[in-house]
């Protein structure tokens, strides 16, 4: 709906008029504005289930199988010593391999954390943690 009218110029005294919308989410047509712009916002599929859980022993956690080129997150905590890595796999946890960064180890911990530690770029690849408190107790959650 044009609410102002449109000024028609010469020579044709006519105006060829096209409009621009999309749906909004109820069924109806919004109209393409300044005030309400065309959605082009690409959303990230559904993030899978969160890998969590807690240990006193050494145990490898996982699949964490993420949306791809999204961050995946790393939270630690807990009263404990010992080392968490982050480990990948492309053939279904058969092979795994620690995550590196130009060439040096990456996504080792041996404190409390939170923070991004991957970004996965090719399908099918799963991560994994392998836990080795040397005392106490781990709390883990890999999440997107």
């Amino acid at each position: 709906m044009i609410i102002e009218p449109l000024p028609i110029e010469a020579p044709g005294d006519f105006a060829p008029v096209t409009a621009l919308g999309y749906d909004d989410g109820t069924g109806f047509l919004a109209l393409v504005s300044t005030g309400q712009p065309l959605p082009t916002v690409a959303l990230a599929p559904a993030a899978p289930a969160a890998l969590e859980g807690t240990t006193a022993a050494a145990q490898l956690a996982g699949p964490f199988v993420p949306t791809l080129l999204a961050p995946v997150y790393l939270a630690l905590s807990g009263s404990w010593t010992g080392q968490v890595r982050v480990l990948r796999s492309t053939d279904g946890g058969a092979t795994l391999h620690p995550l590196t960064l130009g060439g040096a180890g990456w996504a080792t911990f041996a404190a409390n954390a939170c923070e991004p530690v991957w970004v996965e770029s090719e399908a099918g690849a799963a991560l994994y943690l392998e836990l080795a408190p040397q005392s106490g107790t781990i709390a883990y959650r890999v999440s997107q």
